[in-house]
């Protein structure tokens, strides 16, 4: 029996508020989830849910308060992301892990092209490869060449959103969390997502995905689970 991609144990985050006489605020309580290989989970709920909570977590931005993350690493074998050493979480992170963010994070006065090519070059790319690739990933998902050469910190949301999306994306890796994937995109960027999603998952990438654009999830997800109040109701293929 094949063992799966990802098994969350009893995952639970609690935050402490100190400037509150250390007052406990539950992110997520007790998850269980399972990711095949090669599979697309989709996670819905309103916000404040738990949703980000959860992919913070298997990235490791969070650390669990309890439970257990045990991840099939092309690297280190199976590993529990909840207690793994921090350079082996970087290790993972640049080789095997994207995170497509609503939030651009990237060092000033550097060029959106240059944001994708650094990505590829970390992972071992040669420079001119590296170019080559970050220039067809930018023209798939629209991003205007004027923009290249340009700082992301001047981009509207959506631009942002793209670029996140190029740099995440363009290493085609083995595992991607995508949080609101398609948050103030048009149609058009949208179906660029699609495709890009659908031919990350005939490559064998497996993905989490927090969605309040339903209608767009139900176009690539194999499997939905509904978050409430930190706690995981429901879920369905």
């Amino acid at each position: 029996m094949t063992r799966p991609h990802l098994h969350i144990q009893n995952l639970t985050k609690a935050f402490t508020l100190h400037q509150f006489g250390g007052k406990q605020i539950v992110g997520c309580s007790d998850i269980h989830l399972e990711l095949a290989h090669g599979e697309f989970i989709g996670i819905t709920g309103k916000s404040g849910a738990g949703k980000s909570t959860i992919l913070k977590c298997i990235y490791r931005t969070y650390i669990p308060s309890s439970g257990r993350m045990i991840y099939h690493s092309d690297t280190h074998g199976f590993i529990d992301l909840a207690e793994a050493k921090e350079r082996d979480i970087l290790e993972i992170r640049q080789k095997e892990i994207g995170y497509v963010s609503q939030f651009l994070k990237v060092l000033p006065r550097v060029t959106a092209l240059d944001c994708v090519v650094e990505v590829l070059v970390e992972t071992g790319t040669d420079k001119e490869a590296a170019v080559a690739e970050a220039r067809t990933i930018l023209r798939h998902f629209q991003l205007s060449e004027s923009l290249w050469d340009s700082y992301p910190n001047t981009f509207s949301g959506g631009e942002k959103l793209r670029l996140n999306l190029a740099r995440a994306m363009v290493k085609r890796p083995k595992f991607l969390l995508l949080d609101e994937p398609t948050a103030s995109l048009d149609q058009g960027s949208k179906a660029s997502v699609r495709d890009m999603i659908i031919e990350l998952k005939k490559g064998g990438t497996s993905m989490i995905g927090i969605f309040h654009d339903l209608d767009f999830m139900e176009t690539v997800v194999d499997k939905e689970f509904n978050m409430r109040n930190g706690i995981m109701v429901g879920g369905h293929a």
